[in-house]
């Protein structure tokens, strides 16, 4: 979808499109993510626009310069090129210090922001008077988020696999199998909220056989829930009462 959004863009009266997209690599403590993968560059550029990468930015998603090199971008050596060849700036997280300094009124960023828990973000970003997307904020014609559904749906699966190396003795856990074993009962998971992180929560610990107890406003939401698992999984209306007690 980001592909075919990026594709989309810098089209003139003519239909001749010549945006020059840059993915610097990302900066973060533990981001191994990158903007751009080979083959959204490879789309990207066969559309007319430039894509200009920092030299191993895709390494910690296991593709190298060459990969990229090979779908039409150009390799760069520092941020500081990335960011005075392109007009629009395509990351995963939010731009750091460093780069925030960077921007300018000629960019357009493109990157998940969460503006409203940094506050010296925004004021930097508001600075700089560069174009800025959030990823999270990109909403379709449904009124839904294509951006923000697929990363919810990876954290609702993470969190049980998180949550069941946490419960390991050796991890300071209680020593709870989620799965059970023969004689031992298995683990119970309590969702709360069943949108797209819960229901994929959900679906992860019931495969790993837990008992799951889903919690939920929406009747609908309980119904469907209810019908997918054939009633294995115990759906409540959430109120205060069941929230402390489950």
């Amino acid at each position: 979808r980001l592909t075919r959004l990026l594709c989309s863009c810098g089209a003139n009266k003519l239909g001749v499109i010549a945006m020059r997209i840059g993915v610097p690599k990302e900066i973060k403590i533990h981001e191994y993510r990158v903007g751009l993968i080979p083959a959204a560059v490879r789309e990207i550029t066969q559309a007319g626009h430039k894509v200009f990468l920092e030299t191993s930015a895709g390494i910690g998603s296991g593709f190298d310069n060459a990969s990229y090199v090979k779908a039409g971008a150009t390799i760069l050596e520092t941020a500081e090129e990335i960011f005075g060849e392109a007009e629009m700036i395509v990351k995963v997280k939010e731009p750091q210090e460093d780069e925030r300094k960077l921007l300018t009124p000629e960019h357009t960023l493109f990157t998940y922001l969460h503006l409203a828990a940094d506050k010296k973000q925004t004021e930097d970003l508001i600075s700089s008077n560069s174009t800025c997307i959030a990823f999270e904020t990109v909403t379709d014609d449904q009124g839904s988020l294509p951006l923000l559904t697929p990363m919810s749906a990876i954290a609702g699966r993470m969190s049980i696999q998180a949550g069941a190396h946490c419960l390991e003795t050796r991890q300071g856990g209680a020593g709870v199998l989620l799965a059970g074993a023969p004689g031992a009962e298995p683990g119970r998971v309590v969702v709360i909220g069943c949108g797209v992180v819960g229901s994929n929560a959900v679906e992860i610990a019931v495969g790993m056989g837990a008992e799951v107890i889903v919690l939920d406003r929406d009747q609908k939401t309980l119904d469907s829930i209810d019908e997918k698992y054939s009633g294995k999984v115990k759906t409540v209306f959430s109120n205060e009462n069941d929230l402390v007690s489950e």
